[in-house]
């Protein structure tokens, strides 16, 4: 196995991968800029794959892999991180931080700065579950959303990447609330939480001090808002229970979100069951993409005059897919596939950059204990079931579920 790092535990950057959780999107960048129609795989570009360690099978935490010139991923190193659901970077890139998403929660800080990763330290998150969190561009503030109490913390980010006192805690209203992401505006001025229990999207206050509510955008019962991605003065909204996206305008004077078209998240044609996880807006904010778990595609939408139109759904290459990024050219969607334990990258059409599955699919399985990575054709048959009750079919391949994927900018061998 080429370059090995200790086996001390990594994350998952590929995904947020937003290239990023668990919970995630984010960007990597190495080599060259791919000219249009470019679909070659820069070598030596990290990617970080988060796994939960209590689900059965059980993964391995954070694991890091690099791609080679065919555009394999060979796993370099591991570290031990618990239930490593959703990862966030700093705004240099140096640290990355990621949720331990159990009912005592936590969050962890790794550096990545030097050759070999390392972790920092870990400490309470201030809620139960935590799902999301977010670096506030400032890089003094780390922000973290509880699924299971809905609760939204703040945390002081200390000079050496490691994590300080929790600074502000704000409690979503409602009967029961699961805070599902935190984000920060374009503007740096204003916190937007998403809450799927409570169907709203939360706009908090924030300079450091506590965080303070100042909008709640209440959306129709049984929506189930999960995540949230800005382009400008326009977010995307992706609802997991009803399987939606609402395309918002945003005012951050004002610090308000207002609800405009409502579109699927699926293929017209799909039926059945389906959970839609992520969304992201290419660098040009000419396209968007979401994961259907359930339908297991990537959906492609086509920006036009502030509204979203239907352009493709292309299979995920695996079973549920939880988290997806694209790489820092956009030529490729890395997919985190979490029934299947697998990463799968597909190539985006230049013309269209809708996603198209690639000829051979890559998968990385992460076993414990298996450390080499293999090619396969993906497995197809697998129960699907809603997150309410988060017990999956022992019918998938036994390798730990994934659940995000990401790419370091700028990470190079």
């Amino acid at each position: 196995m080429a370059g090995s790092f200790p086996r001390r535990g990594f994350l998952s950057a590929l995904g947020a991968l937003g290239v990023a959780g668990s919970s995630a999107g984010c960007a990597t960048a190495t080599g060259r800029p791919a000219a249009a129609g470019d679909h070659q795989v820069h070598q030596g570009l990290m990617t970080f794959i988060g796994s939960y360690t209590s689900s059965q099978p059980a993964g391995r935490g954070v694991d890091v892999a690099v791609r080679d010139a065919s555009g394999a991923l060979t796993p370099t190193a591991t570290l031990p991180v618990p239930d490593a659901s959703f990862f966030a970077w700093s705004p240099d890139h140096q640290f990355l931080h990621v949720t331990n998403e159990q009912p005592q929660g936590s969050i962890t800080a790794i550096d990545v700065s030097g050759h070999e990763p390392r972790v920092i330290g870990t400490v309470p998150s201030g809620g139960d579950s935590p799902t999301h969190l977010s670096v506030h561009p400032s890089g003094e503030f780390l922000l973290t959303a509880h699924y299971g109490d809905g609760t939204v913390a703040a945390h002081q980010r200390n000079p050496d990447g490691s994590i300080g006192e929790r600074t502000a805690l704000v409690q979503h209203p409602g009967a029961e609330p699961h805070a599902h992401q935190v984000v920060v505006d374009p503007s740096g001025r204003w916190v937007v939480a998403v809450d799927l229990g409570a169907d709203s999207v939360f706009v908090h206050a924030f300079d450091g001090g506590p965080l303070t509510q100042h909008q709640r955008l209440t959306l129709p019962t049984g929506t189930g808002p999960r995540h949230l991605v800005f382009e400008g003065t326009t977010a995307y909204l992706l609802a997991e229970l009803n399987s939606t996206i609402t395309v918002l305008a945003w005012d951050p004077d004002a610090g308000n979100l207002t609800a405009g078209q409502v579109i699927s998240s699926r293929a017209p044609e799909a039926t059945g069951e389906n959970f839609p996880a992520e969304i992201a807006v290419s660098r040009d904010g000419k396209f968007v993409h979401a994961s259907n778990r359930g339908d297991d595609t990537i959906t492609t939408f086509a920006v036009e005059d502030g509204a979203l139109g239907f352009q493709a759904a292309t299979s995920s290459g695996g079973t549920w897919p939880r988290h997806f990024a694209l790489d820092p050219e956009e030529t490729s969607l890395f997919v985190a596939n979490q029934h299947s334990g697998t990463v799968t990258r597909l190539a985006r059409d230049p013309g269209h950059r809708r996603a198209h599955t690639h000829p051979r699919p890559l998968r990385l399985p992460l076993r414990r204990g298996d450390h080499l990575p293999r090619l396969n054709r993906p497995h197809q048959s697998v129960h699907r079931s809603a997150r309410a009750n988060r017990q999956f079919s022992q019918d998938a391949p036994q390798a730990g579920e994934l659940v995000q994927t990401l790419i370091r900018p700028g990470a190079g061998p």
